[in-house]
């Protein structure tokens, strides 16, 4: 059984003020992000899933998989989404020396800003999400001093957990999202199961309740 709490504790939070764990606002939205894609078939069910509620998502962009799924990734511009790195190579900090994880995340950025579109501002690739949660100060520092955005997250759907049932996986989400929260689901194989079970009804259960789905910009 994971350690990791669904819900972000407000401890973690408040140890690390610079991260953004969620986005409080007095409208009821929720913002919906997917790591580690784009993912051939995934990512374009996530988006044709995400269009039929006229929501909006951030995708924490694995470099090498943009480079070999360009168009993939051209879809989610195209459709008015949010892109962020997640490193070229889902590199996990802890176990990196910083000036190498920081080239993996520039080799990323590259990638992104190759398949930026026109009207899409410089500052959304910008948006850094660290694989498994796990940064370095040193790293997260020089990140904002670089002028990276580190979005963390407010609740973890599990959705890559072959541990964690499709049902589960929905109950997480609609358990602990409230306005404001950011929640991470996954656009790869490992998750797809849990995810594509959990995300239309994640969509449905909120918009019933009058959420708006925003991505982070």
């Amino acid at each position: 059984m994971s350690l990791t709490p669904i819900k972000t504790p407000v401890i973690a939070k408040r140890m690390f003020p610079n991260y953004i764990w969620d986005i409080p606002s007095s409208n009821k939205t929720i913002y919906l992000t997917f790591d580690d894609g784009p993912t051939p078939e995934i990512t374009n069910w996530v988006l044709k899933t995400l269009s039929e509620y006229n929501a909006k998502a951030t995708f924490f962009c694995i470099g090498k998989n943009i480079k070999n799924h360009p168009n993939i990734f051209k879809n989610i511009i195209n459709q008015g989404h949010s892109v962020g790195n997640h490193t070229q190579n889902h590199m996990k900090g802890w176990n990196t020396k910083t000036n190498v994880y920081l080239k993996n995340i520039e080799d990323c950025k590259k990638q992104l800003s190759k398949f930026q579109a026109k009207n899409t501002k410089p500052t959304a690739i910008q948006l850094f999400r660290p694989p498994y949660g796990k940064i370095k100060l040193k790293q997260g520092k020089q990140l904002t001093a670089l002028g990276y955005k580190i979005i963390m997250w407010d609740v973890l759907s599990f959705d890559w957990d072959k541990n964690v049932s499709e049902e589960t996986c929905f109950n997480n989400v609609i358990s602990k999202a409230k306005s404001g929260s950011i929640v991470v689901f996954h656009d790869s194989v490992k998750a797809s199961k849990n995810m594509m079970y959990a995300l239309p009804k994640v969509l449905d259960y909120f918009s019933k309740l009058d959420y708006t789905f925003k991505a982070i910009s």
